[in-house]
């Protein structure tokens, strides 16, 4: 074994684990990152992976594999980014274990996030959202276990993974109805429920008649629906609803449009963008801005104050009182 390979097992075992108290999702997230980095180098410079050296991670390495991602895999620029932020994760910490190695290390953290485009977020109308709603069939278990969970996700906003980690002890229908949820970051977050989706959980929670700790949303065995499962169902409700909603085949639809949707919904209710990052969980008030870019209303709405340029400004004056109480008629 050369010297690598004790640092990444640091790194982990150590950094991400022992001090950070990283989630299974984001070591999960670093783990896919060195398997791709470690077999990509391997293959390069034709040796096992076990027997790469610290140095033979250099820039020039470190900058082809990031190459290698984008051309030949066909990954986006933000995933590019993502990997690269996973190695300069790991390359601070080899640079407290073996300062030795700092030329090596100081060159790869110099390796800048490349700059990408920001799409606007795609968003369902209430049209659409209305049949995407009504597409699950309620005759059936899976289609009330289904609509539940749409219903939920589009009011709540909640991310794919908080929805199928919930149990039933994470719902509470009473006085000041809300769901509880551990979001990223292991944040936990409470989000009101409105008597709508209340309905529907109620009658939901009662059809589901387990133990409070059981999943929410579980398969007919009783294990928790995957990531997987979940946008599968929601693909074949778009697929269906498109009947009677056409605009939804130009839309491409995930689980994560209901979030964008909830976010869009709030926005346009005139809530605050600062009140609408606590309801999605969002860590800084910035992410949030991109709701703002795609809402075409509020540009609507403010180039009607501004006056046009083939018009004369004039002074607000008050209507005749006469014809104000005819017109209140």
């Amino acid at each position: 074994m050369t010297l690598l390979a004790p640092v990444l097992q640091g790194f982990f075992t150590h950094r991400l684990i022992g001090q950070r108290n990283a989630s299974t999702h984001t070591v999960a997230a670093y783990r896919d990152t060195f398997r791709l980095l470690l077999g990509y180098a391997s293959r390069n410079l034709g040796q096992p992976a076990s027997q790469l050296r610290l140095d033979d991670l250099g820039v020039t390495e470190i900058a082809a594999f990031l190459d290698h991602l984008e051309i030949e895999r066909g990954n986006s620029t933000a995933t590019r980014n993502a990997r690269l932020a996973a190695i300069h994760s790991l390359f601070r910490y080899a640079a407290l274990q073996h300062p030795d190695h700092a030329a090596t290390i100081q060159q790869v953290l110099a390796i800048p996030p490349k700059r990408c485009d920001r799409t606007i977020v795609t968003f369902l109308t209430d049209p659409e959202l209305d049949a995407l709603l009504d597409a699950p069939n309620r005759g059936s278990w899976t289609g009330r276990r289904d609509h539940t969970l749409l219903v939920l996700a589009a009011q709540t906003g909640l991310r794919i993974s908080e929805l199928v980690a919930l149990t039933g002890d994470d719902v509470h229908l009473g006085t000041a109805a809300h769901v509880s949820c551990r979001g990223k970051g292991r944040k936990q977050r409470i989000t009101p429920l409105t008597r709508g989706t209340v309905e529907v959980l109620r009658d939901w929670m009662t059809e589901r008649d387990s133990r409070p700790d059981d999943p929410l949303f579980a398969t007919r065995s009783g294990h928790p629906l995957s990531r997987d499962a979940v946008e599968h169902r929601v693909a074949l409700y778009v697929h269906a609803a498109e009947r009677l909603c056409p605009s939804l085949a130009s839309k491409k639809i995930t689980t994560h449009t209901l979030r964008h949707t909830a976010a869009m919904q709030l926005l346009h209710a005139g809530v605050d963008t600062s009140v609408i990052a606590l309801w999605l969980g969002h860590e800084k008030v910035d992410t949030t801005q991109i709701y703002l870019h795609a809402d075409l209303e509020i540009k609507q709405r403010a180039l009607a104050r501004t006056n046009q340029r083939d018009t004369t400004p004039h002074r607000y004056q008050a209507p005749d009182s006469l014809l104000a109480y005819l017109d209140a008629l």
